[in-house]
C-alpha cells in the first residue's frame, strides 16, 4: 500500500457496525435482555469486530453465545438500519433471524453477568414498553420482514427511506 493510499484510507469517515439476533418462542414472544449499562432492554447482540475480520453475521453469533450462552447460527437478515447519533459516528445495525427457541434452549440460557441483569420474553405488542424508540422501530420492521417473508427491511433511523421518483 502506498503512503498516499494509506493516508486516503485513514482520512475516510468512520462508521460503527452492530449486529443483533431476533429470537422468539413458540408463542411468538421476542427474547430481550436487560443490560446493566443502559435504561432500556435490547436484543442479544453487540459490536462487529471488523478489525478482527468479523462480519455482522459472525458478530451476531459470537455476541449471542457470549451474552446468553446459546451458539446458534443466525438465519436470514431481517433489517439493516443506518442510525445517526449526535455523540458518535453513524451506526449500521444488522438484525438477523434467530428462529424459534424451544423449551430446552430457553432453559439453557446463561446470562453474561458482566453486562446483563436478566432476560425475558415479550409480546410484540408490548415491545415499546421495554426497548427505546429507535430499537422499537427497527425491531418492528424486522418482525414485519419475518412475517411477510420479504427481503430485509432497509431503514434509516428506524424508518424506510423515502426513495425519490
Amino acid at each position: 500500500m502506498t503512503s498516499d493510499y494509506a493516508a486516503y484510507i485513514a482520512s475516510l469517515p468512520r462508521v460503527l457496525a452492530g449486529a443483533g439476533t431476533v429470537f422468539r418462542d413458540a408463542a411468538g414472544r421476542v427474547l430481550l435482555v436487560e443490560p446493566n449499562y443502559k435504561d432500556t432492554w435490547i436484543l442479544p447482540g453487540g459490536t462487529v469486530e471488523s478489525d478482527q475480520g468479523e462480519s455482522p453475521r459472525q458478530a451476531a453469533r459470537r455476541e449471542t453465545a457470549e451474552e446468553i450462552g446459546l451458539d446458534i447460527e443466525p438465519g436470514r437478515l431481517l433489517a439493516v438500519d443506518w442510525v445517526r447519533g449526535p455523540a458518535r459516528p453513524p451506526l449500521v445495525s444488522y438484525l438477523f433471524d434467530g428462529g424459534v427457541l424451544d423449551e430446552a434452549q430457553l432453559a439453557a440460557i446463561r446470562l453474561q453477568e458482566e453486562e446483563l441483569l436478566s432476560w425475558r420474553l415479550v409480546n410484540p405488542a408490548e415491545l415499546g414498553g421495554y426497548v427505546d424508540g429507535p430499537m422499537a422501530l427497527r425491531l418492528g420492521a424486522a418482525l414485519g420482514a419475518l412475517a411477510d417473508g420479504r427481503g430485509p427491511a432497509e431503514l434509516e433511523d428506524g424508518v424506510p427511506p423515502q426513495h425519490s421518483a
